[in-house]
């Protein structure tokens, strides 16, 4: 029996502000692209199974094109003929009654099956039964419908477990609703063919379980997960369990650090390679307040030339004159600012940017005074 297993896709997600040539968010798109890549694998490859272990949508609410797009690709599944059994995870599933789990669309699907309740939810076949427990706001539900679970193992069948929680890790990642499974209940799995997870972005084994797996995001969500590598996992069911990862190709994230001790020369070293339509991330480091002043943001994004965005992180270097918090509550934020200049800066460097600081937070004010 084999188990094509992908995870958290997150349709609808967007960010960084660029638009494609069709006028879409282009990391909205590049979301679209990943699924599209998987959904090529599931027909070439035919698996008995495939499952999706939460997290289909990136919102409870999502867009019209996220919606569209979704309802397209399941048509193409649904018309293979293979079983498809899907969970909700966190990001998918509403927050209050008041609104309807957008995953019921698929519930006129044949061969698409899904669990959104919150609850415990089982799918047998000839072969296998799929235990389904999909994301649940209320944590303790959870020992409840685990237990529940328990009671509906079938010794006469492969026995399958979906979930989209944190496992083996009792740390969240700071999102609403998420849970942790409690490590009481882990022996559970040792009952299991294989535990199929949602939830965590990155692909792996699960600690001492051999049947436990993450099948990660196929596309990272945040800039600060820096794999370039994701995609799904192909499961055997046979004499023994063998796990198998299968990589989509992304867009790729490159990461550089320019040391401000000596900024020319850090420049000049920088080996700026295959950056194109890239996400580029640049750290400088040991930066003195005057450096941030001088070194322009424009002038760092144009030594990638041709990445899809270039972020910049600036780390300033500690000084044996910090001033304290008491210190700085005193102060006003430009009157800090300015001292911080004067003892870092010769007389005539220090009047060439009194003038012009000065007038960086005059603007700022207006702004502010207009927005208030």
């Amino acid at each position: 029996m084999r188990l094509l297993h992908f995870s958290d896709t997150h349709l609808g997600f967007n960010d960084l502000e660029v638009l494609n040539a069709q006028n879409i968010n282009q990391r909205e798109a590049d979301f679209y692209d990943a699924f599209e890549q998987v959904v090529a694998q599931i027909e070439a490859l035919r698996p008995d199974f495939i499952l999706h272990t939460g997290d289909l949508f990136h919102r409870s609410s999502p867009s019209n094109r996220a919606i569209t797009f979704a309802l397209e690709q399941f048509k193409i599944i649904d018309s293979l003929g293979i079983p498809c059994v899907m969970i909700a995870g966190n990001h998918s599933t509403p927050r209050t009654n008041l609104s309807s789990p957008i995953l019921k669309i698929f519930e006129n699907f044949k061969n698409i099956h899904v669990a959104y309740s919150q609850a415990y939810e089982k799918f047998a076949f000839e072969e296998v039964v799929f235990h389904a427990l999909p994301h649940m706001n209320d944590e303790t539900k959870a020992l409840s419908q685990i237990e529940r679970c328990e009671q509906n193992i079938d010794p006469t069948k492969r026995n399958i477990m979906l979930l989209h929680c944190s496992v083996g890790a009792h740390y969240l990642m700071a999102e609403f609703g998420e849970w942790v499974y409690p490590r009481e209940k882990e022996a559970l799995f040792a009952q299991m063919d294989y535990v199929a997870l949602g939830h965590w972005h990155g692909f792996g084994k699960v600690g001492k379980h051999e049947n436990v797996y993450y099948a990660g995001s196929s596309e990272r969500t945040s800039l600060n997960d820096k794999r370039n590598s994701k995609g799904f996992a192909l499961v055997e069911l046979g004499e023994a369990l063998h796990v198998e990862y299968h990589e989509i190709a992304i867009r790729p994230i490159k990461t550089y650090e320019i040391d401000c001790e000596d900024f020319e020369s850090a420049v000049a070293a920088l080996h700026v390679k295959d950056v194109k339509d890239a996400l580029v991330e640049v750290k400088l480091t040991n930066l003195t307040a005057l450096q941030s002043i001088d070194i322009q943001t424009r002038d760092i994004k144009n030594l990638f030339e041709g990445a899809l965005h270039v972020s910049i992180k600036r780390e300033f270097k500690g000084t044996s004159n910090d001033t304290g918090l008491g210190d700085i509550e005193a102060l006003s934020l430009e009157a800090y600012f300015l001292e911080h200049i004067k003892e870092e800066s010769s007389d005539a460097e220090f009047a060439r940017l009194k003038d012009k600081i000065q007038g960086l937070f005059s603007s700022y004010e207006e702004v502010s005074d207009e927005s208030a």
